[in-house]
């Protein structure tokens, strides 16, 4: 990934690199495509946007920052290819929470 990301987000739209989990157990079982359609997906927050806009004209300050690994939901981003990397972006509501 090149140092300077190409795409800048707006409103409350993230930017994420999305983190491909191994569809293998630690003790090498195999898990199929069927178990893990509807779990939520991990990535790395790489971009924010400006933040969102209430009706009253006040910007919401993000809760994540760029770095912070996420979960989200699975069927909410937006895939994207930039330069041979794959991103994901959604607004910010549609991840879950913080991994520590």
């Amino acid at each position: 990934m090149s140092n300077t990301l190409k795409i800048k987000p707006i409103g409350d739209q993230v930017v994420l690199k999305p983190i491909v989990e191994d569809n293998k157990t630690k003790s090498g079982i195999v898990i199929p495509d069927t178990v893990s359609k509807d779990t939520p997906q991990k990535g790395t927050v790489v971009a924010l946007g400006t933040g969102k806009v209430l009706e009253d004209g006040k910007r919401v300050d993000f809760t994540v920052k760029v770095g912070d690994m996420v979960i989200f939901k699975k069927y909410s981003p937006t895939e994207f290819t930039i330069e041979d990397e794959d991103y994901l972006i959604m607004s910010e509501s549609d991840i879950l929470g913080i991994l520590e």
